[in-house]
């Protein structure tokens, strides 16, 4: 199975027209640490419409997951004056197909999110949010390299911690893929998300953002209790990532409220 060339012109487009709930947010200290698992790992995990999105890599077929892990700045209305909000979020998904599409999105397992605004969105529109007590300590130098980056989360749910660091020379790892914009287009722009909601039922949402401009950097320690209790990537496993890119900024809309699919 070869993996098709993607290319950011065929997905890049202009930002939807916000309305109504839709919101917008700056994501500092933008995360991804992605591991390479086998598929049979996520067997019954996804609903019938989706199908993993899955690379050759190692001699064998791949399934790709990622933790995402930033600070959500000014969170606020995109068209209505309205107060902001910032938090810490680690979210945890999985790259599929949407089979009645044949759009390539994510599934989302869950999020942490620190924020004393969590009962709204996991009430009343039934996201799969949990509380958790983020903390980040990071350092750039003067050309923006990360010279080290440590977040922790406390949770019930998911606690997690990360170490990593980052420099000029770091290169880019992207085995499986044809070459780094596929890579890139792969990892940085499936604008739709799914999800079970806390109610069992399927729901979605959509963002949007310019082109995302991460860089490679070096994983130094990383501890996420969910992957391993779920048995998807065990302790010793996160230590030995797919890839791990940083962003020190970035900008996303977030179209809302979520909608339930039936």
């Amino acid at each position: 199975m070869t993996f098709p060339q993607l290319k950011f012109d065929d997905y890049l487009h202009p930002r939807p027209q916000p309305t109504g709930m839709d919101a917008q947010c700056k994501l500092q200290h933008f995360a991804l640490v992605t591991y390479a698992i086998d598929p049979a790992r996520l067997e019954g995990m996804l609903p019938h419409r989706f199908k993993l999105d899955t690379i050759q890599y190692q001699g064998k077929e791949q399934a790709l997951i990622s933790v995402v892990a930033f600070v959500m700045l000014n969170l606020t209305s995109a068209v209505f004056p309205f107060p902001k909000v910032s938090m810490g979020q680690i979210d945890y998904r999985i790259y599929v197909i949407d089979q009645h599409t044949q759009q390539r999105c994510v599934w989302f397992i869950g999020t942490t999110v620190d924020s004393w605004t969590l009962p709204i969105p996991r009430t009343v529109w039934q996201l799969p949010w949990h509380a958790g007590i983020s903390y980040f300590d990071c350092l750039q130098d003067a050309e923006g390299y990360y010279q080290h980056y440590k977040m922790q989360t406390q949770s019930e749910w998911a606690s997690a911690e990360l170490q990593l660091c980052q420099s000029k020379q770091d290169e880019w790892h992207y085995a499986g893929f044809p070459d780094l914009e596929s890579y890139l287009v792969f990892l940085t722009y499936p604008l739709a998300g799914f999800y079970h909601r806390r109610d069992g039922q399927l729901g979605t949402y959509r963002v949007w953002h310019e082109r995302l401009q991460p860089k490679p950097a070096q994983l130094l320690h990383a501890k996420f209790d969910l992957l391993e209790r779920l048995n998807l990537v065990s302790f010793e496993d996160q230590l030995n990532p797919y890839s791990v890119l940083i962003e020190p900024m970035n900008e996303f809309t977030i179209y809302l409220p979520p909608q339930i699919i039936r």
